[in-house]
C-alpha cells in the first residue's frame, strides 16, 4: 500500500492545481476594470448544467440557476452602473476526497456602483465534482462580511 502514496499525492496535487485554475478563472469572469469585457457566459463551462449559485445575507437567500445569475450581472457589468469592478480570491482551503471537493474562498471585491466606490470582503463556498472533462462546480454560495459577521481567522490564513 505504501507504493500508492506517491501517485495519490501526485493525483491530489494535480486535482488541487486544476481546481485552483478553475476558481481563478471564475473570479476573473466578472472583471470590467480598465475596460475589460466581462466573460460571464464562461460560467457555463465551469459549472455542471444544473449548477446553483446562492447569495446569502443574514436570513435572506437569493437562489439562482446559472442563467438567472448570469443575465442580470452581465447587464450590471456592461451598462455603466458597475464600473472598475474586480473580485479576487485572497485565501482558500480545499478539501478533496476522490471525485468530490469543497472549497472555502475568502475574497475581496471593489468597484464603483452607481458612482460610489466600494470595497468588500466575504466568503464563498464551492462544491465541485470531477467530470470526464475535468473539475466542475456544482454549487456556489457566498456571503459578504458586514457588521456582526467577520471572516473567521482560520479561513483568512488558509
Amino acid at each position: 500500500m505504501q507504493t500508492l502514496a506517491p501517485s495519490t499525492s501526485l493525483a491530489q496535487a494535480a486535482d488541487q492545481s486544476e481546481i485552483d485554475a478553475l476558481v481563478r478563472a471564475f473570479f476573473s469572469v466578472f472583471t470590467n476594470k480598465n475596460g475589460a469585457r466581462p466573460e460571464v457566459d464562461a460560467i457555463h463551462r465551469m459549472f455542471i448544467p444544473q449548477g446553483l449559485i446562492i447569495k446569502c445575507h443574514g436570513d435572506h437567500r437569493e437562489i439562482y440557476t446559472l442563467q438567472q445569475f448570469i443575465a442580470p450581472r452581465l447587464q450590471l457589468l456592461t451598462n455603466g452602473q458597475l464600473t472598475d469592478f474586480q473580485e479576487q480570491e485572497v485565501s482558500a482551503r480545499t478539501d478533496i476526497f476522490g471525485g468530490i471537493a469543497q472549497r472555502y474562498s475568502v475574497y475581496e471585491k471593489s468597484g464603483v456602483l452607481d458612482g460610489q466606490a466600494f470595497h468588500a470582503c466575504g466568503v464563498k463556498t464551492l462544491q465541485l465534482i470531477r467530470m470526464e472533462d475535468g473539475w466542475k462546480m456544482v454549487s456556489l454560495a457566498w456571503e459578504d462580511e458586514r457588521d456582526g459577521l467577520g471572516i473567521p481567522v482560520q479561513l483568512k490564513h488558509s
